[in-house]
């Protein structure tokens, strides 16, 4: 649960998005032990976890049972404990914090389908860019997809985990990655061609 300051921060932020800038302040702030930086930071970027948990959502059922906000507090939680990590700019911020909404969406759905096995939650498997796209898999089919791609070929696994989980656009996961960005566009293509024929076989 977000903590009364940084929901009180949170609203001062109003609609804006964050400063990249003002972003790495703060996690240099919080590199260096600053206890209050992380509740001024999430209130900065508060917004882009929101709008990355809303297109995480809308891409499965209209039935889920795991609302928006609450997928945030999650996040929040899940990246208040991550003390391991040199943090270094929004870019990688945000791809922390989408992996981690991976994990709580996996999560919900194994809990989900131990309850009722109904198919497992169904989700759009799209560039962030292509909103309308009709194309439905299995969330869970996905992960363990993407797991394998993870042994294959690290890097793109990376680039979708960042590009459809996280939302990042092209320049931003490049920037992340330290790579170029015809590099990213080159494994985002052949990473959702290699996942859809992997998830093909599976059903």
């Amino acid at each position: 649960m977000l903590s009364k300051s940084t929901q009180q921060s949170c609203a001062r932020q109003g609609s804006g998005l964050a400063v990249p800038d003002e972003v790495t302040g703060w996690l240099n702030a919080w590199n260096e032990g600053d206890s209050e930086a992380f509740d001024e930071l999430v209130a900065l970027v508060y917004l882009e976890l929101k709008q990355m948990a809303a297109r995480a959502l809308s891409r499965e059922r209209a039935n889920h049972t795991l609302q928006t906000t609450a997928l945030v507090h999650e996040v929040y939680v899940r990246l208040l404990a991550q003390n391991r990590i040199q943090w270094q700019n929004r870019s990688q911020f945000l791809g922390v914090a989408g992996g981690l909404m991976r994990r709580i969406l996996v999560d919900h759905a194994r809990r989900r389908l131990a309850e009722k096995r109904d198919g497992g939650l169904r989700v759009t498997f799209q560039d962030p860019a292509e909103p309308n796209h009709s194309r439905f898999l299995d969330l869970l089919l996905l992960d363990e997809a993407l797991s394998r791609l993870q042994l294959r070929d690290p890097r793109q696994a990376r680039v979708v985990e960042l590009r459809y989980f996280a939302g990042l656009k092209i320049a931003e996961t490049a920037e992340v990655l330290g790579v170029s960005v015809r590099t990213v566009k080159r494994e985002w293509t052949m990473a959702r061609a290699w996942l859809r024929r992997e998830i093909q076989q599976e059903t």
